[in-house]
């Protein structure tokens, strides 16, 4: 039998676990904020993301990399269809595109959809300030993201829309970020 020994959890990482909403996560993780206890709340949440298996942390890392990185706040939908694009694949497989909810449980808490702006986001500005901080957390995410943006540029359902593009289809969705962005991130 194969136990997993994981850090001990802090007392502020349990008072924010602890909570059952995203308001009183925020508010909590606030006053941890204000008083700049932040401590180790975010490596020690990071590490329960990849902690959760592989496939459920790779989809809440790449969804904090993409949000922490991105030229602009993403929609759900944007989010979801960038998280969906295989590297070098000839079209978007909707099988393949993740739930804005399945994106939220395996961010742990970290990312959440902001109400007034229909974007996602960090839970806390603190947490973007902590990734650019550490760029150790990812490896090359601009070149990852510029070839995410690329594949999707080169998916056939997007190379048939050029001729006679009027709005985009559900396919559609991350071509404006991807078609004014890859140069960003290459």
């Amino acid at each position: 039998m194969i136990v997993h020994r994981f850090p001990p959890v802090s007392p502020s990482i349990e008072a924010i676990l602890r909570e059952t909403a995203v308001r009183r996560r925020t508010e909590k993780l606030k006053q941890i904020a204000n008083s700049r206890d932040v401590g180790d709340v975010y490596p020690a949440t990071l590490e329960r993301i990849r902690a959760q298996g592989e496939d459920r942390a790779w989809l809440g890392m790449d969804a904090i990399m993409w949000i922490a990185y991105s030229e602009w706040p993403l929609s759900p939908d944007q989010l979801c269809q960038a998280l969906g694009v295989e590297i070098g694949s000839a079209d978007l497989d909707s099988d393949n595109v993740p739930s804005i909810r399945s994106i939220l449980n395996c961010g742990l808490g970290l990312v959440t959809v902001d109400s007034s702006s229909s974007v996602v986001r960090l839970i806390h500005f603190t947490l973007q300030e902590y990734i650019l901080a550490n760029p150790a957390l990812f490896c090359s995410p601009h070149s990852m993201m510029a070839k995410v943006c690329m594949t999707n540029l080169n998916f056939g359902c997007i190379r048939s829309l050029w001729p006679a593009f009027r709005s985009p289809q559900h396919t559609a969705r991350f071509l404006e970020y991807a078609s004014c962005s890859w140069l960003a991130h290459a």
